[in-house]
């Protein structure tokens, strides 16, 4: 049973944007994340807030916010779950562009503002985010530094596609989409993997493009508890999966197996993903002349210049090492393959 609590507000001019915004016992950040929803330089929003069990103080919170502010909607549920959530959410949103947030979180005033600007200029572009700042400093450990550099360094549609198969390249919490195309794919699913990933890949399969704004916008939180540190759904074994079946049907159609470059754990747990789905290796290229003529899981070990002969296969760079995707690229595209045709980077 769905409970709805505050205005529908007829009469009113409806919104640009509908925010998103789930939460399960999120009070200790949530009157963080209200007011820098209520400080937005956006006001023709609403925000759908969606209580997805909550057994702390975060139903007070929500209802003394839709009291006092009509833009403000409650729709409480039992725990249900994260997709469950966002559906219900989208489902009740009534604007034609919608917002991520995520309730222990924190938009900079001027986010909703110059991403719906972006949309506006780029009537191509499907989805955007924006920069993010992982906070509290404490908690940040050099491997979400890199993340936060990679995922802020990606703003145009080719740097966003380009490393599509490497993670999910824009913030989930910075999503901003079109409701059309969101209803097109169907909206967010459960597949065992990451909601919003999937949701990126199904887009980019439809067609869709993407940007960023060139800017830190969102100060993304970062705990220990995080649904995405905790849960299976985001671990990598998850990701791999995910990126495997896209592959599968996009990619990969009409090629005559896959080559992995890169025979370290990364390349061969890849592999490994690969094979469970039924895909064929050709090969492993790598650098290490140790590895070179040996077989791994059935498949040669090629050093670089092998790949010349298996150009009907498609490539996936694997390796995980800072710098590494780089120099794959510049060898690719030196022996004649083309990035998004003929290979992609997957790590």
């Amino acid at each position: 049973m769905v409970v709805v609590e505050g205005p529908d507000a007829p009469g009113v001019t409806e919104p640009a944007v509908s925010v998103l915004l789930p939460v399960r016992n999120g009070a200790d950040h949530l009157p963080a994340c209200i007011a820098s929803l209520e400080g937005q330089t956006l006001t023709a929003l609403e925000v759908v807030c969606v209580d997805d069990g909550s057994g702390d103080a975060t139903p007070d919170l929500l209802a003394a916010w839709s009291a006092r502010d009509s833009r403000v909607r409650v729709l409480r549920q039992d725990a249900e779950g994260l997709v469950a959530a966002l559906e219900r959410a989208r489902q009740a949103a009534r604007a034609p562009v919608l917002a991520r947030m995520d309730a222990d979180d924190v938009a900079l005033p001027a986010r909703l503002d110059k991403q719906l600007q972006l949309l506006s200029d780029s009537p191509d572009v499907t989805l955007c985010g924006c920069g993010v700042e992982y906070f509290p400093g404490a908690a940040v450990r050099d491997g979400a530094r890199r993340y936060e550099a990679w995922i802020n360094g990606l703003h145009g549609h080719e740097a966003i596609e380009r490393d599509l198969f490497v993670e999910c390249p824009l913030a989930h919490p910075t999503f901003m989409i079109r409701r059309e195309a969101l209803e097109r794919v169907g909206g967010y699913r459960d597949r065992g993997w990451p909601e919003d990933y999937d949701l990126v890949l199904r887009l980019w399969q439809d067609g869709g493009r993407f940007a960023s704004v060139p800017e830190v916008l969102h100060r993304w939180r970062e705990s220990a508890g995080r649904l995405s540190r905790t849960a299976a759904a985001y671990a990598p074994e998850a990701f791999r999966r995910c990126k495997v079946a896209f592959l599968r049907r996009t990619l990969l159609e009409g090629r005559d197996g896959v080559v992995v470059w890169g025979a370290g754990p990364t390349g061969k747990a890849f592999a490994r993903t690969l094979a469970e789905q039924g895909v064929s290796l050709r090969a492993f290229v790598d650098l290490d002349p140790r590895k070179i003529g040996q077989e791994i899981h059935g498949a040669p070990v090629l050093e670089p210049s092998g790949i010349d002969r298996l150009k009907g296969a498609f490539c996936v760079a694997a390796v995980g090492q800072p710098g590494a995707r780089t120099e794959i690229r510049s060898s690719l595209v030196a022996a004649g393959w083309r990035e998004m045709v003929d290979y992609c980077a997957v790590a």
